[in-house]
């Protein structure tokens, strides 16, 4: 099994729940003592028996194919757990090498399902990363949430491999928070950097990777309607965006101009952590119609809206996206307290209620 994450949200804390730090099965490769013992890796790793768990795996991707070896062994004396912060190079290789053999589980940090209805302004504020959301107060929470970005760009990319400039990520990172809940335009932000459009693009990848932002890739539908082909980008945690946007406090986050696109990217990311579903899409025309997000399941597709207002109504944008998408409903997210029917086939539905994953 592979549980896949970013930085600390947790991934180690809950494999040592499993198995001790102390035992002779558990590996971090951030540990140089676990790296000098994998120096041979099959001879570490054949006499094993139970559980093994291997931490931060990325950093050793040519350990799969000898866990497929391993996994291949008729009386399978041991089952691995890899835990890894990065996504891209750790799917491939998986993928590539324990096709059939590997089942990967996502990780975030704390969501409202798990915390309640009352952890939803905190939650909002600080995000959902354990040591952030759990500080004594919130210049603490802010403090941390600076550093842990440091320590992504200065230490944890290097470690990987990754040979960018911390100063040239960071700006970019800086500017692709402005991005945040827009649709990607890949030239115009390499040019506000000075970038080459490639380089743009590569940047936008490894923060990718790294479960720091996500692209939101579009819906097409077969209408005549001119459709948005670009995807949208969202930090994936609500407070990492707010120290790269520079909001402290929630004082300084209800005036802030992206107040509004950093509550629908939490409300994005708490639905996607805990609705069930298949694939996930946003969809948009160039005549204005759009639908925050679109949750395919089997053969259901079902339209999620993000309203920041007391009480949300029917919208054109709804209406036309009902029509030209052929959606079973429409659930329209918001943060008041009542749930209430908006017309046929959409409902107004509190945030609160993600708490307990209730969309249906």
């Amino acid at each position: 099994m592979a549980l896949i994450g970013p930085r600390q949200c947790g991934k180690t804390t809950l494999a040592r729940q499993l198995l001790s730090e102390d035992s002779v099965n558990y590996f971090d490769l951030e540990d140089p003592s676990s790296l000098a013992r994998l120096d041979e890796p099959m001879t570490a790793l054949r006499p094993l028996r139970g559980l093994v768990v291997i931490d931060e795996v990325q950093r050793r991707p040519e350990l799969f194919p000898m866990l497929r070896v391993l996994a291949d062994r008729a009386d399978i004396p041991a089952r691995f757990l890899v835990l890894g912060s990065a996504s891209g190079e750790l799917l491939r290789q998986s993928s590539e090498s324990l096709a059939g053999r590997l089942e990967r589980v996502s990780m975030s940090g704390f969501t409202l399902a798990e915390l309640g209805a009352p952890a939803e302004e905190s939650l909002w504020l600080r995000g959902g990363l354990p040591p952030a959301y759990l500080a004594v107060d919130e210049v603490t929470s802010a403090a941390w949430r600076k550093n842990m970005i440091q320590s992504l760009l200065e230490r944890d990319f290097p470690q990987w491999g990754l040979r960018v400039p911390a100063a040239a990520l960071q700006r970019f990172w800086a500017t692709l928070a402005h991005y945040h809940g827009q649709v990607w335009n890949a030239a115009e932000a390499a040019r506000a950097l000075g970038l080459g459009e490639s380089t743009a693009r590569r940047y936008l990848d490894l923060l990718v990777d790294a479960l720091m932002a996500r692209q939101l890739q579009p819906y097409f539908a077969n209408i005549a309607k001119r459709q948005v082909k670009s995807p949208k980008i969202y930090m994936r945690d609500s407070g990492l965006l707010h120290s790269l946007l520079g909001v402290e406090d929630m004082k300084s986050l209800m005036v802030h101009p992206k107040v509004g696109a950093s509550w629908e990217g939490f409300v994005i990311e708490q639905i996607l952590t805990t609705v069930p579903h298949d694939e996930a899409f946003f969809w948009a025309t160039h005549q204005g119609a759009e639908m925050d997000l679109i949750l395919r399941r089997g053969t259901e597709l079902l339209g999620i809206e993000c309203k920041r207002a007391d009480a949300p109504r029917l919208t054109p944008s709804i209406s036309v996206a009902l029509e030209d998408l052929g959606l079973s409903r429409v659930a329209v997210i918001y943060p008041g307290i009542k749930r209430y029917p908006i017309s046929e086939r959409v409902e107004a539905i509190p945030l609160s209620q993600l708490a307990s994953a209730e969309l249906d």
